[in-house]
């Protein structure tokens, strides 16, 4: 039987087992140590400065709604378990685990190029969504700065934006975003996956608390930003029954719509999130895996588009109902403005070209 490791505070993979790519591995093993012979000293966090070429990412997925995205950091920080962008840090030899919110990257000339893709002819306007993959205001956003050195390119040149987070340093781009919301250039969707800051803390554990993620939702209404609550993922067995609790905050702090998705499980997140659960919610473990799978015929994760974001069966349908219901309820129906296209103005090639009407 496995032996679940000591878990290094602040962090919430149990392992840090090799990537899928590595020709030799490594795991955990029981060396005596239990948590009564004292903590493990707390893991530091790494920064890497990363080359990039180009900084927008294109996509074809049907069932995403938007084809381009901008993600100053690869791994993340916040250390979501259930993050469907652990698997990626194994491209670069990395795991998904402990490495995945220790060992970040970033791209320093992230501005700089996007000023460079937008100046190409070639170029046509469509939201760019940031934190697509990884959270684009993760704690060393607050002293890196990369995600509102793009939004000031963005808002230069009139270019709409969206943008997904968990973190309440949104808020501190208010100055950018509200001039943009008002030209119907920016909208934010802010993640609350649970109310109980328990169950937050060891499954988000460098995300900011719920109850300021709500505040960060009011005060992003305030400013006339339109404002979505996303109740992702939700796990059945684990968060499920807080959905209309968490929507209800949601709308009474100002947000306009709302979303789901069901909790994806590709590739190493599977190992991960089952040793996670199986050490902080040991009496639920069973059943959580149990419902998960009848969402997924029978498997651990569904990739096939459609199904990955619901799933499907009796259990993934009574969830979209209950989400439909309660976002009727709480008035999280509304639409949100089209996002304007026509205002882009395409940066000059020529970086020392001086534009004719500055």
């Amino acid at each position: 039987m496995r032996t679940l490791p000591v878990t290094a505070r602040g962090r919430a993979s149990r392992s840090n087992d090799s990537s899928r790519y590595d020709a030799f591995t490594r795991g955990s093993f029981d060396d005596g140590w239990t948590e009564e012979d004292g903590e493990p000293a707390q893991l530091e966090t790494t920064l890497t400065a990363e080359k990039a070429r180009v900084v927008i990412s294109r996509n074809d997925s049907p069932d995403i709604g938007f084809d381009r995205s901008i993600n100053p950091y690869r791994g993340c920080e916040h250390g979501c378990i259930y993050c469907y962008a652990r698997p990626s840090h194994a491209y670069m030899g990395l795991s998904p685990g402990l490495d995945f919110e220790t060992k970040l990257f970033f791209k320093p000339e992230a501005a700089q190029l996007l000023e460079r893709e937008l100046a190409k002819r070639s170029y046509q306007p469509a939201r760019i969504q940031l934190g697509a993959n990884t959270d684009p205001y993760q704690p060393i956003e607050r002293k890196l700065q990369i995600t509102r050195e793009i939004l000031k390119v963005l808002a230069r040149y009139k270019h709409p934006v969206g943008i997904t987070t968990k973190n309440a340093l949104v808020t501190r781009d208010i100055d950018i975003l509200a001039p943009m919301a008002a030209q119907h250039l920016a909208a934010v969707s802010v993640s609350v996956t649970t109310l109980d800051r328990k169950l937050a803390r060891a499954m988000e554990p460098r995300a900011s608390t719920p109850d300021r993620r709500i505040e960060a939702i009011r005060q992003l209404a305030a400013a006339g930003i339109p404002a979505m609550i996303g109740f992702a993922p939700v796990i059945p067995g684990l968060n499920d029954h807080e959905m209309e609790a968490v929507l209800q905050r949601g709308a009474e702090a100002g947000a306009v719509q709302a979303h789901f998705t069901v909790l994806r499980l590709p590739l190493e997140i599977k190992d991960l999130f089952r040793e996670w659960l199986e050490a902080e919610r040991p009496d639920r473990a069973r059943r959580v895996m149990s419902l998960v799978r009848q969402m997924r015929g029978g498997r651990d994760y569904d990739p096939e588009w459609g199904k990955r974001m619901r799933g499907e069966g009796p259990v993934a349908e009574l969830i979209a109902t209950r989400f439909r219901l309660a976002v009727r309820k709480f008035g999280l129906d509304r639409p949100f403005p089209p996002m304007e296209l026509g205002l882009f103005q395409r940066p000059s090639a020529d970086p020392n070209q001086m534009e004719l009407f500055g």
